[in-house]
C-alpha cells in the first residue's frame, strides 16, 4: 500500500535522474513500467493529510510529502519500507520505519 503522492514522486525522481544524465533513458522507462505493473495498492485516509502535518512538524520537516508515507504507515499500524535512506534516518525515532535489508 501506499499513499497518492508515489505516482506523482517515482516518475518525478526517475525524470529528473534522466534530465540530470544520472539514469539512462531505458532504465526509466523501465522503472516507470514496473510501477505501472506493481500490485501496489493506492491507499489513502480521511485523517491522512492532518497526520502527516503533524508528524511532518514532530520530524521538523518542512515539507510533508515523505510525513504521508509516515503517516499512512501509522494510521494503518504497519511497517513503512523504504530504499530512502534520508527518509528512514529522519523517521527512525518513531520505530516502524525500516529498510528491506532490516525485515
Amino acid at each position: 500500500m501506499a499513499p497518492p503522492p508515489l505516482w506523482s514522486e517515482v516518475p518525478s525522481a526517475l525524470h529528473e535522474g534522466q534530465w540530470r544524465g544520472e539514469l539512462p533513458r531505458e532504465a526509466a522507462t523501465g522503472a516507470l513500467k514496473r510501477l505501472a505493473e506493481a500490485r501496489i495498492i493506492r491507499k489513502t485516509h480521511p485523517r491522512l493529510i492532518l497526520e502527516a502535518g503533524r508528524i511532518a512538524d514532530e520530524l521538523g520537516w518542512a515539507k510533508t510529502y515523505d510525513a504521508e508515507f509516515v503517516a499512512l504507515a501509522a494510521l494503518l499500524d504497519c511497517q513503512l519500507v523504504t530504499l530512502d535512506l534520508r527518509l528512514r534516518r529522519g523517521a527512525a525515532a518513531l520505530g516502524f520505519v525500516v529498510t528491506p535489508t532490516e525485515l
